[in-house]
């Protein structure tokens, strides 16, 4: 079958949210003069880091609601059990930082137009819908897609094949027309593949190098040209 459409990762495959959560988080932490604490900028970054890996997980299996697993980050990364209200305006003041350094990778819009009007495009992601839809629509490629689907909304999170699925019954595609891009090799790729659809791995440090995986891509210029070759 030919490759009708294009699902989307958001995070790290469109949007540079590492590049955007290291700066953000880094002036955060100086602003609430919390860096003597550490023995450098990099060790308190990889402390925020861990933190967040630990409790996103918990998100993404169900174990936390979004608001809640941030305001386990903010405890984690303090170490000191705050009121929800003091944990809500602590992580308030570091989205604050965040979204000020928000960034698509440059290839990101070229791409997305390329592919206009030949795919259909659709996103699917493990983050909340209110704050995709919010960060895609202040990135200004909100409206270059037809379906937006998140974990919280859906009650399925990649890996699982139920996400991959609706995000095909959203476009009303079976998933072997459907091409799915993310950053991630199993939980992107390889789970795509085991759903049905067209995994692509957008391996952009170039580390999978030695990879038998037949879809991966270095950079999103890439895709349209790998697409062609499916159809």
């Amino acid at each position: 079958m030919a490759i009708r459409a294009v699902l989307w990762d958001v995070d790290d495959t469109l949007f540079d949210y590492t590049g955007s959560d290291r700066t953000g988080a880094l002036r955060h932490i100086e602003a609430e003069r919390l860096l003597p604490r550490y023995a450098s900028a990099e060790a308190a970054l990889a402390s925020w880091r861990a933190v967040m890996e630990e409790q996103f997980a918990r998100f993404l299996a169900g174990e936390l609601g979004f608001l809640e697993h941030r305001r386990e980050r903010v405890r984690g990364f303090l170490g000191a059990h705050l009121p929800d209200d003091e944990a809500d305006a602590w992580f308030g003041r570091y989205v604050a930082f965040y979204e000020q350094a928000w960034a698509l990778f440059p290839d990101a819009v070229p791409t997305l137009d390329a592919l206009t009007p030949g795919f259909r495009q659709g996103a699917l992601s493990n983050s909340s819908t209110a704050n995709q839809e919010r960060k895609l629509r202040r990135l200004g490629i909100r409206d270059r897609l037809e379906v937006l689907l998140c974990a919280d909304e859906l009650g399925h999170a990649k890996p699982a094949p139920e996400a991959f699925r609706a995000g095909c019954a959203a476009l009303g595609l079976p998933p072997g027309e459907v091409a799915y891009v993310g950053d991630r090799y199993d939980i992107d790729a390889c789970a795509a593949d085991e759903a049905g659809l067209h995994g692509v791995w957008l391996d952009r440090s170039g580390k999978g190098g030695g990879s038998a995986y037949a879809r991966r891509i270095t950079g999103l210029g890439e895709l349209p040209g790998l697409l062609a070759g499916l159809a």
